[in-house]
Order: C-alpha cells, then structure tokens, then sequence
C-alpha cells in the first residue's frame, strides 16, 4: 500500500492534510496556517468537505471510513463519532461509552493520540472542570471548532 497525500486549504484555518489508501482515510491533520501545501481547490471530495466543514457546514462524517485501531482505542474512535454536533462529553464519559468506566485518563490519551482528526471529533471531549486541553493546537484552536458547531465553554 501506498498512501496518497492530499492537502486542502480552509480559509482561515490553514493546510491540512489527508493520508488516503483509496478512500479509506489513514490519518488526517487538522489544518495549520504555518503549513504549507498546493493550491486552494480541493483535489479530493473529501478534502472539499473538509474545507467546508471549517467554513461551518454541519457534516458528521459518519460515512466515511477510517482504518480504525482494535482495542479500547478503536472503542474509543467508535464512540466519539457517535457523539453529535454540538456536544461535548467528558474524558470519563467517553471512556464509559467505549466500555472502560474509570478509565478516563486512558480515554484522554487517545484523544491526544487521535490521527483523525475532525472524522474522529476529539475536540467535543472537554475535561469535567473546563474545556480541557488540544495537544499543540491549542485550547483557542479547540474553541474555535466547538464555535463551528455553537458549542461556547
């Protein structure tokens, strides 16, 4: 297998990135304004989706597949993407939804390990004091993709 590199621009997030083995999706980047790629027109239709859903559209995603880990990671995945536009869960939430109540320390090292990303919506899972961290995207970057959905914490 040879992965494809497809990048998309969304206005006023930046480049992201996705690793596609035909239309099964591998990994995905959330877009960067630091990053640097080809052109503004999608190559892609799920890179035009993308660039829409940072432009606001409600897409959920759900049709898309992704090459999913087994395990409680998988669980994990599976589990988040259930969750709807416009709410957020909790790390001990999800854990429980994937099956492992009490393991919410568990469910947060997934998220920061999620290679999805808006297909597998890390930033609806919020800390049961505050909003939570987004790895080296930033808390603003977190609450600028909740906005996207009318979530405001």
């Amino acid at each position: 297998m040879r992965p494809t590199l497809v990048r998309y621009e969304a206005p006023g997030w930046g480049v992201g990135e996705l690793w596609l083995d035909g239309d099964r999706v591998l990994e995905s980047a959330h877009p960067r304004p630091n990053r640097t790629g080809p052109g503004t027109v999608p190559r892609h239709v799920l890179a035009g989706r993308l660039v829409a859903f940072f432009q606001g559209a409600a897409d959920d995603f759900l049709d898309v597949d992704l090459d999913v880990d087994d395990g409680f990671h998988g669980d994990c995945a599976k589990a988040l993407r259930k969750v709807p536009r416009g709410e957020v869960v909790t790390y001990g939430e999800l854990a429980t939804l994937a099956g492992r109540p009490g393991a919410a320390r568990a469910a947060g090292t997934f998220c920061a390990l999620n290679r999805f990303g808006v297909f597998v919506p890390c930033h609806r899972v919020v800390a049961a004091n505050g909003i939570g961290t987004f790895g080296d995207l930033g808390v603003d970057y977190k609450r600028r993709m909740l906005a996207l959905e009318g979530v405001v914490l």
